[in-house]
């Protein structure tokens, strides 16, 4: 029986042990026990569908996760990692050495620019920014040594999209692989592997949990890549999810559908109330008519998600004046929680970058990110009107 996407998210890859419990079991052990020193050394040869050998290597827990992930995005298998950065890492540099080549939307959250631009380049890889929108740059700068592509779906924190099928079919054409940080588009409105990504990746920390409770990745794609590429790289250098985290984490899935439509729902309220306000410089939502690319986000994704950037008139000192004033939105720098979460990027996630690449990136002083929590949506605008009107 072929099932939705929602109900996968609830069912999908359980393991139920002698006991029959309704909830997933949470196998907290790091090592397992064999039957005989012959089955101990049958298994490091080669482990078979439910053989566990380490933590760091599979566990029940975390297989029910990564099969459910999988499941929900459409891709063959996952590997669940200790974070989202350990997810775009292990997903570079499990395929990457030097002298390959590599082709990158130059608009990144911090930490992935850092792996680019400092970890790749000092092990001899070559880098080459372009304009994520711009699919004329990546035709021209994807050449046929490229071994991959990378780039953030909806950009940290402008919100740029990126036209995932357009860059996948210049990818492919010159035998690249396409690697897509999807967070931003949620698995509820990702259709990225349909859409031409060979691998995608998430920081389920973001809207998985969406709890403030734990770090975690996934790395998702074919199985040959995922087994043969990915889980030796990342077994290896220790970047696996714990068992607890991916318990957790099968508990986010369970209600993720519901929060991330209610959260998307409320940013397009917001949007809408906040759109050609005075104090404002721009209002960025993607699902907004405003957005220049609104066209493209409905069709690759069908909603705008759940982050919206405010761009406030007067700079770091206004937008400081507006932080301060909110009293339901916290100041914090994660994002998709079920709380509602500002961020100033300038001065946190990408205060590194100088003055000139954030001036490149349209992140100005006065940008503010807005994760939009699942509160009430008119408490939302309320909380935040008064705090535009304070500033």
């Amino acid at each position: 029986m072929t099932r939705s996407k929602r109900t996968d998210m609830v069912h999908g890859g359980t393991r139920r042990s002698q006991y029959g419990e309704v909830s997933e079991a949470l196998f907290l052990t790091q090592g397992f026990v064999y039957d005989s020193a012959e089955a101990a050394a049958a298994r490091f040869v080669e482990a078979g569908e439910d053989e566990y050998i380490y933590a760091r290597y599979g566990n029940p827990t975390v297989r029910m996760f990564e099969e459910r992930m999988a499941l929900c995005e459409g891709a063959e298998d996952a590997f669940a990692t200790a974070s989202g950065m350990a997810a775009v890492s292990g997903a570079l540099l499990s395929l990457l050495r030097a002298g390959d080549h590599v082709v990158s939307a130059r608009a990144l959250f911090g930490s992935c620019l850092y792996v680019l631009e400092e970890i790749l380049t000092r092990y001899g890889v070559e880098v080459t920014f372009v304009d994520g929108t711009d699919l004329s740059q990546w035709e021209k700068a994807i050449r046929p040594d490229t071994k991959a592509v990378f780039f953030e779906s909806l950009a940290n924190p402008t919100l740029d999209v990126v036209d995932i099928a357009g860059v996948a079919r210049l990818a492919r054409a010159q035998g690249a692989t396409v690697i897509v940080d999807n967070v931003f588009s949620t698995p509820v409105y990702s259709r990225a592997i349909e859409q031409g990504a060979d691998i995608v990746v998430y920081s389920t920390t973001k809207h998985v949990d969406g709890q403030g409770r734990m770090l975690g990745g996934v790395i998702l794609g074919r199985r040959d890549h995922v087994r043969k590429v990915v889980e030796p790289y990342m077994k290896h250098t220790g970047g696996a999810m714990s068992p607890f985290t991916a318990w957790v984490m099968l508990k986010g899935l369970e209600t993720l559908d519901l929060r991330v439509r209610a959260q998307t729902a409320t940013a397009t309220h917001l949007a809408e109330a906040l759109a050609g306000h005075s104090r404002l410089d721009r209002m960025i939502y993607p699902g907004h008519p405003s957005h220049p690319q609104h066209a493209l986000v409905e069709r690759q994704m069908g909603a705008g998600g759940t982050v919206l950037a405010l761009d406030i008139a007067g700079g770091q000192e206004a937008a400081f004046r507006f932080l301060n004033a909110l009293e339901i939105v916290l100041i914090s720098n994660n994002l998709g929680d079920a709380k509602s979460i500002a961020t100033h990027p300038t001065t946190t996630t990408h205060q590194r970058l100088t003055e000139d690449q954030r001036a490149a990136l349209g992140i100005t002083p006065g940008l503010v990110r807005l994760s939009v929590g699942i509160e009430d949506p008119a408490d939302l605008a309320g909380d935040i009107l008064q705090a535009l009107d304070r500033i």
